[in-house]
Protein backbone atom coordinates (compact mmCIF):
# COMPACT_ATOMS: atom_id res chain seq x y z
CA UNK A 1 0.00 0.00 0.00
CA UNK A 2 1.37 3.49 -0.93
CA UNK A 3 2.37 5.22 2.50
CA UNK A 4 0.53 8.75 2.08
CA UNK A 5 1.34 12.23 4.20
CA UNK A 6 0.32 12.10 7.94
CA UNK A 7 -2.10 14.01 9.49
CA UNK A 8 -0.75 15.44 12.34
CA UNK A 9 -0.85 19.35 12.59
CA UNK A 10 -3.02 20.52 14.77
CA UNK A 11 -4.45 24.48 15.17
CA UNK A 12 -2.00 25.57 17.28
CA UNK A 13 1.34 24.46 15.36
CA UNK A 14 -0.34 25.41 11.99
CA UNK A 15 -1.00 28.78 13.31
CA UNK A 16 2.57 28.91 14.86
CA UNK A 17 3.96 27.75 11.24
CA UNK A 18 2.20 30.65 9.65
CA UNK A 19 3.31 33.57 12.34
CA UNK A 20 6.64 31.96 12.28
CA UNK A 21 7.16 31.98 8.31
CA UNK A 22 5.32 35.56 8.12
CA UNK A 23 7.72 36.44 11.00
CA UNK A 24 10.60 35.51 9.68
CA UNK A 25 13.75 37.04 7.88
CA UNK A 26 11.87 39.94 5.88
CA UNK A 27 11.23 42.11 9.05
CA UNK A 28 15.26 42.03 9.70
CA UNK A 29 16.16 42.30 6.31
CA UNK A 30 13.73 44.39 4.71
CA UNK A 31 12.47 47.11 7.16
CA UNK A 32 15.57 49.64 6.72
CA UNK A 33 15.36 49.85 3.15
CA UNK A 34 11.86 50.19 3.55
CA UNK A 35 12.30 52.60 5.89
CA UNK A 36 14.48 54.63 3.71
CA UNK A 37 11.78 54.52 1.08
CA UNK A 38 8.51 55.09 3.15
CA UNK A 39 10.35 57.24 5.91
CA UNK A 40 8.36 58.03 9.88
CA UNK A 41 4.94 56.48 7.40
CA UNK A 42 6.50 53.03 7.58
CA UNK A 43 3.86 51.74 9.33
CA UNK A 44 1.40 52.81 6.91
CA UNK A 45 2.93 50.96 4.47
CA UNK A 46 3.02 47.83 6.42
CA UNK A 47 -0.93 48.09 6.83
CA UNK A 48 -1.26 48.54 2.90
CA UNK A 49 1.12 45.07 2.75
CA UNK A 50 -1.09 43.32 5.60
CA UNK A 51 -3.98 44.88 3.74
CA UNK A 52 -3.20 43.12 0.67
CA UNK A 53 -2.37 40.25 2.24
CA UNK A 54 -5.63 39.71 4.14
CA UNK A 55 -8.02 40.27 1.56
CA UNK A 56 -5.95 37.25 -0.36
CA UNK A 57 -5.97 35.61 2.95
CA UNK A 58 -9.66 35.59 3.03
CA UNK A 59 -9.76 34.04 -0.83
CA UNK A 60 -7.33 31.25 0.66
CA UNK A 61 -9.00 30.68 3.47
CA UNK A 62 -12.72 29.73 1.29
CA UNK A 63 -10.40 27.74 -1.53
CA UNK A 64 -8.64 25.69 1.27
CA UNK A 65 -12.05 24.70 2.82
CA UNK A 66 -12.81 23.78 -0.92
CA UNK A 67 -10.06 22.16 -1.44
CA UNK A 68 -7.75 20.85 1.17
CA UNK A 69 -4.82 19.40 -0.85
CA UNK A 70 -1.34 20.51 -1.40
CA UNK A 71 0.27 22.39 -4.21
CA UNK A 72 -2.77 24.80 -3.13
CA UNK A 73 -2.58 27.21 -6.14
CA UNK A 74 -2.57 24.65 -8.65
CA UNK A 75 -5.35 23.35 -7.71
CA UNK A 76 -7.32 26.57 -7.41
CA UNK A 77 -6.49 27.54 -10.81
CA UNK A 78 -7.01 24.19 -12.42
CA UNK A 79 -10.49 23.73 -10.88
CA UNK A 80 -11.30 27.74 -12.22
CA UNK A 81 -9.86 28.32 -15.38
CA UNK A 82 -9.56 24.64 -16.39
CA UNK A 83 -6.60 24.63 -17.84
CA UNK A 84 -3.66 22.64 -16.62
CA UNK A 85 -1.40 24.76 -18.45
CA UNK A 86 -2.41 27.50 -16.56
CA UNK A 87 -2.44 26.13 -13.38
CA UNK A 88 1.20 24.68 -14.22
CA UNK A 89 2.22 28.89 -14.69
CA UNK A 90 0.62 29.64 -10.91
CA UNK A 91 2.62 26.26 -9.06
CA UNK A 92 5.73 27.12 -11.59
CA UNK A 93 5.65 30.84 -9.84
CA UNK A 94 5.13 29.34 -6.24
CA UNK A 95 7.90 27.23 -6.59
CA UNK A 96 10.17 29.81 -8.08
CA UNK A 97 9.12 32.31 -5.10
CA UNK A 98 9.79 29.74 -2.55
CA UNK A 99 13.11 28.32 -3.99
CA UNK A 100 14.19 32.19 -4.30
CA UNK A 101 13.34 33.18 -0.66
CA UNK A 102 14.96 30.36 0.64
CA UNK A 103 18.52 30.73 -0.50
CA UNK A 104 18.11 34.51 -0.30
CA UNK A 105 16.85 33.69 4.16
CA UNK A 106 19.67 31.55 4.13
CA UNK A 107 22.19 33.93 2.81
CA UNK A 108 20.53 36.66 5.11
CA UNK A 109 21.16 33.81 8.30
CA UNK A 110 24.71 33.11 7.00
CA UNK A 111 25.77 37.15 7.16
CA UNK A 112 23.77 37.02 10.94
CA UNK A 113 26.18 33.86 11.50
CA UNK A 114 29.36 35.00 9.72
CA UNK A 115 28.87 38.56 11.93
CA UNK A 116 28.97 36.26 15.37
CA UNK A 117 30.91 33.43 14.54
CA UNK A 118 32.98 34.02 11.45
CA UNK A 119 33.47 31.52 8.60
CA UNK A 120 32.15 31.78 4.97
CA UNK A 121 28.99 32.99 3.98
CA UNK A 122 27.95 30.71 0.79
CA UNK A 123 29.24 27.89 3.10
CA UNK A 124 27.15 28.41 5.69
CA UNK A 125 24.22 29.26 3.94
CA UNK A 126 24.24 25.88 1.55
CA UNK A 127 25.10 23.75 4.99
CA UNK A 128 22.22 25.80 7.01
CA UNK A 129 19.42 24.18 3.94
CA UNK A 130 21.28 20.90 3.83
CA UNK A 131 20.32 20.55 7.56
CA UNK A 132 17.16 22.34 7.07
CA UNK A 133 16.29 19.71 4.22
CA UNK A 134 17.15 16.60 6.52
CA UNK A 135 15.18 18.10 9.53
CA UNK A 136 12.18 18.62 6.66
CA UNK A 137 12.81 15.05 5.52
CA UNK A 138 12.71 13.52 9.17
CA UNK A 139 9.02 14.57 9.45
CA UNK A 140 6.29 17.15 9.60
CA UNK A 141 5.73 16.37 13.53
CA UNK A 142 9.24 17.06 14.35
CA UNK A 143 9.78 20.09 11.89
CA UNK A 144 6.86 21.93 13.24
CA UNK A 145 8.07 21.34 16.72
CA UNK A 146 11.06 22.58 15.76
CA UNK A 147 9.22 25.40 14.60
CA UNK A 148 7.21 26.27 17.28
CA UNK A 149 10.12 26.93 19.68
CA UNK A 150 11.70 28.90 16.85
CA UNK A 151 8.74 31.00 15.99
CA UNK A 152 8.32 32.01 19.92
CA UNK A 153 12.27 33.13 19.98
CA UNK A 154 11.33 35.22 16.98
CA UNK A 155 8.44 36.50 18.57
CA UNK A 156 10.09 37.56 22.12
CA UNK A 157 12.84 39.21 19.55
CA UNK A 158 10.20 41.70 18.32
CA UNK A 159 8.76 42.35 21.95
CA UNK A 160 12.23 43.21 22.60
CA UNK A 161 12.25 46.10 20.10
CA UNK A 162 8.70 47.32 20.88
CA UNK A 163 9.91 47.46 24.72
CA UNK A 164 12.81 49.22 23.97
CA UNK A 165 10.80 52.23 21.92
CA UNK A 166 8.27 52.75 24.86
CA UNK A 167 10.17 55.63 26.72
CA UNK A 168 10.81 57.40 22.90
CA UNK A 169 6.96 57.05 21.63
CA UNK A 170 5.51 60.26 20.42
CA UNK A 171 8.87 62.03 19.55
CA UNK A 172 8.21 61.14 15.98
CA UNK A 173 5.90 62.53 13.29
CA UNK A 174 4.31 59.21 11.97
CA UNK A 175 3.07 60.86 8.92
CA UNK A 176 6.55 62.35 7.46
CA UNK A 177 7.02 61.25 3.93
CA UNK A 178 10.13 61.98 2.50
CA UNK A 179 8.62 60.78 -1.16
CA UNK A 180 5.39 61.38 -0.62
CA UNK A 181 2.46 58.45 -0.51
CA UNK A 182 3.92 57.40 -3.75
CA UNK A 183 7.24 56.30 -1.56
CA UNK A 184 4.82 54.68 1.05
CA UNK A 185 3.24 52.12 -1.50
CA UNK A 186 6.59 51.77 -3.17
CA UNK A 187 7.42 51.03 0.43
CA UNK A 188 4.66 48.38 0.50
CA UNK A 189 5.53 46.41 -2.55
CA UNK A 190 8.95 45.58 -0.96
CA UNK A 191 7.80 45.00 2.57
CA UNK A 192 5.01 42.63 1.12
CA UNK A 193 8.37 40.25 1.51
CA UNK A 194 7.90 40.39 5.34
CA UNK A 195 4.20 39.17 4.84
CA UNK A 196 4.81 36.02 2.36
CA UNK A 197 4.30 32.81 3.45
CA UNK A 198 0.70 32.66 4.94
CA UNK A 199 -0.10 30.91 1.75
CA UNK A 200 2.29 27.55 2.95
CA UNK A 201 -0.39 26.81 5.27
CA UNK A 202 -2.46 26.01 2.16
CA UNK A 203 0.54 23.40 0.94
CA UNK A 204 0.47 21.30 4.10
CA UNK A 205 -3.47 21.27 4.18
CA UNK A 206 -3.53 16.94 3.21
CA UNK A 207 -1.25 16.69 6.52
CA UNK A 208 -3.23 18.84 9.12
CA UNK A 209 -6.60 17.65 11.15
CA UNK A 210 -9.59 18.66 9.78
CA UNK A 211 -7.72 21.12 7.31
CA UNK A 212 -11.28 22.31 6.00
CA UNK A 213 -11.78 24.26 9.60
CA UNK A 214 -8.00 24.02 10.83
CA UNK A 215 -6.58 25.52 7.72
CA UNK A 216 -8.94 28.62 7.50
CA UNK A 217 -8.54 29.59 10.97
CA UNK A 218 -4.91 29.44 11.39
CA UNK A 219 -4.38 31.54 8.49
CA UNK A 220 -6.71 34.06 9.80
CA UNK A 221 -4.90 34.15 13.25
CA UNK A 222 -1.82 34.70 11.56
CA UNK A 223 -2.39 37.50 9.50
CA UNK A 224 -3.49 38.96 12.54
CA UNK A 225 -0.83 38.94 15.11
CA UNK A 226 1.98 39.15 12.23
CA UNK A 227 -0.07 42.42 11.19
CA UNK A 228 -0.18 43.80 15.13
CA UNK A 229 3.03 42.83 15.61
CA UNK A 230 4.46 44.17 12.41
CA UNK A 231 2.85 47.44 13.24
CA UNK A 232 3.85 48.29 16.46
CA UNK A 233 7.50 46.93 15.50
CA UNK A 234 7.65 49.66 12.35
CA UNK A 235 6.37 52.42 14.57
CA UNK A 236 8.77 51.63 17.65
CA UNK A 237 11.85 51.70 15.41
CA UNK A 238 11.51 55.00 13.72
CA UNK A 239 11.25 56.03 17.14
CA UNK A 240 14.21 54.73 18.45
CA UNK A 241 16.43 55.84 15.60
CA UNK A 242 15.83 58.25 12.43
CA UNK A 243 14.71 56.81 8.78
CA UNK A 244 17.85 57.64 7.15
CA UNK A 245 19.76 55.46 9.76
CA UNK A 246 17.60 52.34 9.60
CA UNK A 247 18.03 52.74 5.81
CA UNK A 248 21.71 52.54 5.80
CA UNK A 249 22.14 50.06 8.66
CA UNK A 250 23.02 46.13 7.31
CA UNK A 251 20.97 44.93 10.73
CA UNK A 252 18.60 47.77 11.02
CA UNK A 253 16.38 45.91 14.28
CA UNK A 254 19.88 44.89 15.93
CA UNK A 255 21.20 48.80 15.40
CA UNK A 256 17.53 50.14 16.89
CA UNK A 257 17.98 48.14 19.83
CA UNK A 258 21.45 48.41 20.64
CA UNK A 259 20.68 52.72 20.47
CA UNK A 260 18.48 51.81 23.63
CA UNK A 261 20.14 48.62 25.97
CA UNK A 262 23.73 48.90 24.57
CA UNK A 263 25.89 46.92 22.48
CA UNK A 264 25.18 43.75 24.28
CA UNK A 265 21.70 44.40 22.85
CA UNK A 266 22.75 44.05 19.23
CA UNK A 267 24.38 40.86 19.92
CA UNK A 268 21.14 39.13 21.46
CA UNK A 269 18.96 40.83 18.33
CA UNK A 270 21.21 39.53 15.73
CA UNK A 271 21.34 35.97 17.43
CA UNK A 272 17.65 36.28 17.72
CA UNK A 273 17.93 36.90 13.74
CA UNK A 274 19.57 33.51 13.86
CA UNK A 275 16.80 31.66 14.37
CA UNK A 276 14.37 33.97 12.69
CA UNK A 277 16.15 33.43 8.97
CA UNK A 278 16.45 29.73 10.06
CA UNK A 279 12.87 28.91 10.99
CA UNK A 280 11.86 30.95 7.98
CA UNK A 281 14.06 28.54 5.69
CA UNK A 282 12.52 25.32 7.13
CA UNK A 283 8.93 26.30 6.53
CA UNK A 284 9.48 27.41 3.07
CA UNK A 285 11.11 24.03 2.46
CA UNK A 286 8.29 22.09 3.78
CA UNK A 287 6.14 24.45 1.87
CA UNK A 288 7.56 24.07 -1.59
CA UNK A 289 8.63 20.22 -1.33
CA UNK A 290 4.71 19.85 -0.66
CA UNK A 291 3.69 21.56 -3.85
CA UNK A 292 6.22 19.77 -6.07
CA UNK A 293 4.75 16.53 -4.06
CA UNK A 294 0.98 18.13 -4.99
CA UNK A 295 1.90 18.48 -8.46
CA UNK A 296 3.69 15.12 -8.92
CA UNK A 297 0.63 13.85 -7.18
CA UNK A 298 -1.81 15.32 -10.08
CA UNK A 299 0.52 14.61 -13.14
CA UNK A 300 1.86 17.82 -13.73
CA UNK A 301 5.59 17.01 -12.94
CA UNK A 302 7.42 13.28 -13.21
CA UNK A 303 5.56 10.42 -10.62
CA UNK A 304 9.32 10.24 -8.66
CA UNK A 305 8.36 13.35 -6.76
CA UNK A 306 5.14 12.30 -4.73
CA UNK A 307 7.08 9.01 -3.97
CA UNK A 308 7.32 8.83 -0.05
CA UNK A 309 9.37 7.26 2.65
CA UNK A 310 7.56 4.47 4.24
CA UNK A 311 8.37 5.05 7.75
CA UNK A 312 8.78 9.01 7.40
CA UNK A 313 5.92 10.19 4.84
CA UNK A 314 7.60 12.99 3.99
CA UNK A 315 8.06 13.43 -0.09
CA UNK A 316 11.94 12.80 -0.35
CA UNK A 317 12.66 13.40 -4.20
CA UNK A 318 10.91 16.50 -3.70
CA UNK A 319 12.57 17.29 -0.39
CA UNK A 320 16.00 16.54 -2.45
CA UNK A 321 15.52 18.49 -5.54
CA UNK A 322 14.46 21.78 -3.60
CA UNK A 323 17.49 21.59 -1.61
CA UNK A 324 19.83 21.68 -4.55
CA UNK A 325 18.02 24.32 -6.13
CA UNK A 326 18.02 26.22 -2.92
CA UNK A 327 22.21 25.66 -2.29
CA UNK A 328 22.42 26.68 -6.02
CA UNK A 329 20.42 29.70 -5.90
CA UNK A 330 22.28 30.80 -2.40
CA UNK A 331 25.67 32.01 -4.30
CA UNK A 332 22.99 35.11 -5.52
CA UNK A 333 23.33 38.08 -2.11
CA UNK A 334 21.44 40.95 -3.31
CA UNK A 335 18.33 40.70 -1.02
CA UNK A 336 16.91 43.33 -2.01
CA UNK A 337 16.69 42.42 -5.68
CA UNK A 338 15.65 38.79 -5.23
CA UNK A 339 12.85 39.17 -2.63
CA UNK A 340 11.54 42.28 -5.18
CA UNK A 341 11.64 38.51 -7.98
CA UNK A 342 9.76 36.86 -5.03
CA UNK A 343 7.35 39.74 -4.00
CA UNK A 344 6.51 39.85 -8.11
CA UNK A 345 5.85 36.38 -8.32
CA UNK A 346 3.60 35.65 -5.79
CA UNK A 347 1.65 38.85 -6.68
CA UNK A 348 0.78 37.09 -9.96
CA UNK A 349 0.14 33.57 -7.69
CA UNK A 350 -1.87 36.02 -5.43
CA UNK A 351 -3.93 36.96 -8.50
CA UNK A 352 -4.26 33.78 -9.54
CA UNK A 353 -5.96 33.44 -6.46
CA UNK A 354 -8.29 36.15 -6.15
CA UNK A 355 -9.37 35.36 -9.48
CA UNK A 356 -9.90 31.52 -8.66
CA UNK A 357 -12.09 32.25 -5.86
CA UNK A 358 -14.26 35.00 -8.43
CA UNK A 359 -15.03 32.13 -11.08
CA UNK A 360 -15.59 29.58 -8.90
CA UNK A 361 -18.24 31.38 -7.13
CA UNK A 362 -19.83 31.46 -10.52
CA UNK A 363 -18.75 28.17 -11.85
CA UNK A 364 -19.18 26.04 -8.91
CA UNK A 365 -22.03 28.03 -6.43
CA UNK A 366 -22.86 25.08 -4.46
CA UNK A 367 -19.86 22.88 -3.66
CA UNK A 368 -19.15 22.97 0.07
CA UNK A 369 -17.53 26.22 1.80
CA UNK A 370 -16.77 25.75 5.33
CA UNK A 371 -15.37 29.12 5.28
CA UNK A 372 -17.12 31.43 2.89
CA UNK A 373 -15.24 35.64 2.26
CA UNK A 374 -17.91 37.88 3.63
CA UNK A 375 -19.40 41.13 1.18
CA UNK A 376 -20.91 40.04 -2.08
CA UNK A 377 -22.81 41.71 -4.59
CA UNK A 378 -24.87 38.62 -5.76
CA UNK A 379 -22.28 36.10 -6.66
CA UNK A 380 -19.32 38.46 -7.15
CA UNK A 381 -17.48 38.31 -3.89
CA UNK A 382 -15.74 42.35 -3.48
CA UNK A 383 -12.65 41.50 -1.29
CA UNK A 384 -11.26 39.12 -3.77
CA UNK A 385 -11.75 41.59 -6.05
CA UNK A 386 -10.49 44.07 -4.09
CA UNK A 387 -7.34 42.15 -3.41
CA UNK A 388 -7.10 41.12 -7.08
CA UNK A 389 -6.91 45.14 -7.77
CA UNK A 390 -4.16 45.70 -4.82
CA UNK A 391 -1.65 42.84 -5.83
CA UNK A 392 -2.20 44.11 -9.53
CA UNK A 393 -1.21 48.02 -8.20
CA UNK A 394 1.39 46.89 -6.05
CA UNK A 395 3.03 44.62 -8.20
CA UNK A 396 3.08 47.69 -10.87
CA UNK A 397 5.34 49.56 -8.00
CA UNK A 398 7.85 47.13 -8.13
CA UNK A 399 11.61 48.32 -9.73
CA UNK A 400 11.58 47.72 -13.26
CA UNK A 401 14.62 45.00 -13.38
CA UNK A 402 12.68 43.23 -11.09
CA UNK A 403 9.19 43.01 -13.24
CA UNK A 404 11.12 42.06 -16.19
CA UNK A 405 13.05 38.85 -14.56
CA UNK A 406 9.51 38.16 -13.12
CA UNK A 407 8.34 37.73 -16.35
CA UNK A 408 10.95 36.17 -18.17
CA UNK A 409 10.00 33.57 -15.44
CA UNK A 410 6.62 33.38 -16.11
CA UNK A 411 7.37 32.95 -19.90
CA UNK A 412 10.32 30.60 -19.06
CA UNK A 413 6.99 28.19 -17.22
CA UNK A 414 5.08 27.50 -20.25
CA UNK A 415 7.71 25.42 -22.87
CA UNK A 416 8.58 23.62 -19.38
CA UNK A 417 5.04 22.52 -19.31
CA UNK A 418 4.43 21.37 -22.74
CA UNK A 419 8.22 20.11 -22.94
CA UNK A 420 7.65 17.91 -19.65
CA UNK A 421 4.36 16.72 -21.33
CA UNK A 422 5.98 15.83 -24.17
CA UNK A 423 8.87 13.84 -22.74
CA UNK A 424 7.28 12.22 -19.88
CA UNK A 425 4.02 12.22 -21.18
CA UNK A 426 2.29 13.70 -18.36
CA UNK A 427 -1.42 13.24 -17.82
CA UNK A 428 -3.20 16.50 -20.05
Amino acid sequence: MEPKLKRSVSLFTLTMYGIGVILGAGIYAIVGKAAGIAGSSLWLSFLIAASVGMLTGLSYMELISMFPQTAAEYVYVKNSLRSKATAFVAAWMMLAAGIVSASTVAIGFANYFVGLFGGYVTLVAVILVVVLSAVNLWGISESTKLNVVFSSIEIVGLLIVIVAALPTLGTVNLFEMPNGIIGVISASALIFFAFTGFESIANVAEETKNPEKTAPRALLIAITVTTIIYVLVSVSVVNLVSYEQLAASPAPLSFAVSQAFGSNAFTLMSSIALFATANTVLIILIATSRIMYGLSKDGALPQLFSRLLKRRHTPWAAILVIMIFTAVFAFFENIQVVAGIADFSLFIVYGFVNLSLIILRFKQPHKERKFKVPLNMGKLPLLPLLGLMLTVLLAANLDLLVILLGIIIVFVAIPVYYLLKRITKLKA
